[in-house]
């Protein structure tokens, strides 16, 4: 395939950033995305040009690093995550924008790198126990409805790639927040910080400059692994029983 690439290129943060268009030819239907940009790199460099930045590790679905709007949508036109996105997903002759995470919590830091150390510090906030729980448990002692072991694992697949911030008109991150919170309250190994967690991770999510959340549904359309909305929902109901709980 031959195909058109309008990249973003920023130097950094504080330097205004523009489109740059480039050519790559011979794109396999069976390369991965990031493949296709690791060739478009290799021939910048043969050219003597600066490649582009852009951010990856694991490129099995996992870590969610790899994270890049494809076209104005989060991690591409499939319901996955760029690195496991395909060449076979466009067609011979293509123009495809390709662009950063754009929300005011996650700066540019060149080409389409950006900061998401907005979401480890909502994690520090309160995603951890304080139980001391030392070596691995035995498997039954710590009895679990299995209806609540499914909703925690529904919710602890959550990768925190951004791309619900990504999709979201207004750059929440409840979508995020709300799979860190629900993960962990719903297990009695994260029951003693139930209140706090809730309150200290929403207050730390609002200092970080995220948007508000209107319930658009964008994020969960976009999430690569299936957060579902009600998260949310479920999430403002732990955040009301909290405050009314907690005095501060």
């Amino acid at each position: 395939m031959k195909l058109t690439l309008r990249v973003w290129r920023q130097q950094n943060a504080d330097t205004p950033g523009a489109m740059a268009i480039y050519q790559v030819d011979d794109v396999s239907q069976d390369m991965s995305f990031l493949e296709m940009l690791d060739v478009l790199n290799e021939e910048l460099i043969l050219k003597g040009e600066e490649p582009v930045a852009f951010d990856h590790d694991c490129r099995e679905g996992i870590c969610g690093a790899c994270s890049l709007v494809i076209n104005g949508d989060a991690h591409g036109p499939e319901r996955t995550t760029t690195c496991q996105l395909h060449m076979r997903s466009f067609q011979d002759g293509d123009t495809i924008d390709i662009e950063p995470w754009r929300a005011a919590a996650f700066p540019v830091i060149k080409d389409l790198v950006v900061d998401r150390s907005a979401f480890d510090r909502v994690i520090q906030a309160g995603g951890y126990i304080t139980a001391p729980t030392g070596s691995a448990p035995e498997a039954h002692a710590t009895p679990v409805p299995k209806a609540d072991a499914d909703y925690a694992f529904e919710h602890a697949e959550c990768i925190g790639c951004g791309a619900c911030v990504a999709a979201c008109p207004n750059g929440a991150a409840m979508l995020f927040t709300s799979a860190k919170v629900n993960h962990l309250n719903v297990l009695p190994q994260g029951s003693p910080e139930r209140e706090t967690r809730v309150l200290d991770m929403v207050s730390q999510m609002d200092a970080e400059g995220f948007g508000g959340c209107t319930l658009t549904g964008e994020c969960a359309t976009a999430c690569p692994k299936g957060i579902p909305l009600f998260s949310i929902t479920a999430m403002n109901k732990e955040w009301l029983r909290a405050s009314r709980k907690v005095k501060r």
